[in-house]
């Protein structure tokens, strides 16, 4: 089984990301649907219980807040997978202003995320990482290179 962790920046297209790429065979885990921790960790713990495959869909800056799920994956013997979405703030910036309502996020709130952000690396724990753009033509994934 196995745990994808998300990591990026608000607006760099994770929630699209899963649409595309994981809605018909993982589970998705946000903060943004599920609101508090102990749902967050009720949730992990029946994915992990029934060996569901999981989508950790939240921004995850920094190492230790990944390291949380990282422990817990390798705990109960799954592997786990990171995509790191391509952070250019401006791009981010960008997007979110063409949102509305609740999806659109204060730019200070975005701006404290980047000012987090921590580049994911396989010492971590990580089984395989992956770096994720998004362009014109949709999402490019390409395989982690510790100089990027």
């Amino acid at each position: 089984m196995e745990v994808v962790i998300f990591c990026g920046i608000q607006a760099t297209g994770k929630s699209t990301f899963f649409k595309e790429h994981f809605f018909s065979t993982h589970v998705r885990i946000s903060m943004d649907l599920l609101t508090t921790r102990n749902r967050e960790d009720l949730f992990m713990e029946a994915c992990f219980k029934s060996w569901q495959k999981f989508v950790i869909d939240n921004t995850n800056p920094s190492k230790i807040e990944r390291q949380k799920y990282i422990s817990q994956a390798k705990e109960y013997k799954f592997k786990v997978i990171g995509y790191y979405f391509q952070s250019v703030i401006t791009d981010a910036l960008m997007r979110n202003n063409q949102r509305s309502g609740d999806a659109l996020i204060p730019e200070i709130g975005i701006k404290g995320t980047f000012n987090r952000l921590q580049l994911p690396s396989k010492d971590e724990g990580f089984d395989e990482l992956y770096y994720v753009s998004i362009g014109d033509n949709g999402f490019t994934v390409k395989e982690w290179n510790d100089e990027i």
